[in-house]
């Protein structure tokens, strides 16, 4: 892709970030903003250019059990829906219990949590593997049942056994789709690490509580553009990945990656 090309694609998404940045300063400075509501744009870059150090630590610390959390999901997520998709018994006794990971709010089980792991990183990784484990068991379900049933009789047509079927066809058939579900839990794993960090301690989730108490909503809102920014850099690795894994074969990344 050539760098015309790249200006092409990055411009639209400046265009409303540029405005909306000059705008609120601009309405912040004359007033027609209260600053305790909306601080000024540039007022916080300010923040996160002076306190750079202590939301670096945070970001690290919340990156971690991010990470943590989305590995323990995806082993646990893909292998629960690996269990699920070989045995139709195996998923009506546990797919209820994966919805209940899905709409239990983490934030009211969180102080359950505590009792459990203490404050600290456990916690926060605790939050973070249930918010983001459901959409990786769903997905990696549905790709599995998605198999072109054409292909599935090509199999049965030479002999081929269920397991064969299973890790010959139907995993890398199910890749894009468990793909799609790591991203979407890398996203809900950073949430939920924050979450957990409010209960917990520890991370952006503690910077923005301090700040808050603090009466600091620069620091907040420069928290919250840190914690953004930590999970576009996760979506994209999970892009990054995708496209090495399906890029010869699949026609969803057959193109330069952006």
């Amino acid at each position: 892709m050539t760098i015309p090309d790249r200006l092409k694609r990055a411009l639209p998404p400046l265009i409303p970030m540029l405005i909306w940045i000059f705008g609120m300063e601009g309405a912040s400075r004359m007033g027609w903003v209260k600053s305790y509501l909306i601080p000024p744009p540039f007022e916080v870059l300010q923040t996160m250019i002076v306190e750079h150090e202590e939301l670096l630590r945070a970001t690290v610390s919340t990156l971690t059990s991010a990470i943590w959390g989305l590995l323990l999901s995806f082993v646990v997520g893909t292998g629960v829906a690996l269990i699920m998709a070989f045995s139709p018994f195996a998923r009506r006794a546990l797919y209820p219990y994966a919805v209940f990971f899905q709409t239990v709010p983490v934030i009211a089980i969180a102080p359950i949590l505590v009792i459990w792991f203490g404050f600290g990183q456990p916690t926060v990784i605790a939050t973070s593997f249930i918010c983001s484990v459901f959409p990786i068991i769903a997905s990696t379900i549905l790709g599995l049942q998605s198999t072109d049933p054409a292909l599935v009789e090509l199999f049965a047509l030479y002999s081929a056994s269920r397991r064969r079927l299973f890790w010959m066809l139907k995993i890398p058939f199910a890749l894009p789709e468990i793909f799609s579900g790591l991203r979407i839990g890398t996203g809900l794993a950073v949430i939920g690490a924050i979450v957990g960090e409010f209960i917990g301690g520890g991370g952006l989730g503690a910077v923005v509580d301090s700040a808050r108490t603090q009466q600091r909503i620069d620091k907040v809102f420069a928290a919250v553009l840190f914690s953004s920014i930590l999970g576009i850099i996760l979506i994209g690795g999970v892009n990054l990945l995708s496209w090495l894994t399906l890029k010869n074969w699949h026609a969803s990344e057959k193109q330069e990656i952006a």
